[in-house]
């Protein structure tokens, strides 16, 4: 008999909703596999979309999934910046949103390799604590600069000052710093795709064979 907590083994596509945070979903599937879990990459709680889960012997193989590109599908307000860079925090600018013009310029400069700030309501740790913490404590810290390859940037939409955008960006990449970038912030986030897996795929009833996995990647 195979030890506890070590099956079901493979990975596990969960659709996160808006809410809770991924750790708790993580803990949520852990209780109804019974066997440990991780994951590939948190999203945000206010975010939605996409967690690929990985269940028993499977967790061994956490590295091979965590650094897959992932495309996410965001609405920016570009009226306002706000403390997270996205709906939780509060405002800190408003202004004008930009001319179509200007906002097709300014999404040109962010194609490709660029550096963006790590926001600061981020779970990055500065000084051996988590930002998110020293953030909610209000002590203002020098965030670190990251390098990014975002690969695809598409403006599916603008209107009222909110742009629509469908991106694929290198793993470790805030979408929230690309909108703060914009001057504004995130009022929705999907990720939709997590290197060859698609949100369409998700169930949490079925556990894809490790083998099936590696084979797509």
């Amino acid at each position: 008999m195979p030890p506890r907590g070590l099956d079901p083994t493979g990975i596990i596509l969960v659709d996160k909703p808006p809410g809770p945070s991924s750790f708790a979903v993580v803990h949520r599937i852990r209780r109804g596999t019974g066997a440990r879990t991780g994951h590939a990459g948190t999203l945000d709680p206010f975010a939605s979309g996409l967690l690929v889960l990985l269940s028993g012997r499977a967790t061994k193989l956490t590295q091979r999934f965590v650094g897959l590109d992932k495309r996410y599908r965001t609405e920016v307000d570009l009226s306002a910046r706000t403390s997270t860079g996205d709906p939780e925090g509060s405002v800190v600018e408003r202004h004008e949103p930009p001319e179509p013009a200007e906002l097709e310029y300014a999404l040109d400069s962010l194609r490709g390799e660029i550096e963006l700030r790590i926001p600061a309501a981020s779970a990055v740790k500065v000084g051996g604590e988590r930002a998110y913490r020293l953030h909610r404590r209000g002590v203002d810290v020098e965030m670190p600069i990251r390098r990014s390859h975002v690969r695809e940037l598409e403006l599916l939409g603008y209107e009222g000052g909110v742009a629509e955008l469908d991106l694929l960006v290198s793993s470790g990449t805030y979408v929230r710093a690309i909108a703060e970038a914009l001057g504004g912030h995130c009022v929705s986030l999907r990720r939709t795709e997590v290197g060859p897996f698609s949100v369409e795929e998700a169930n949490e009833e079925r556990v894809i064979p490790v083998e099936e996995a590696l084979a797509r990647l």
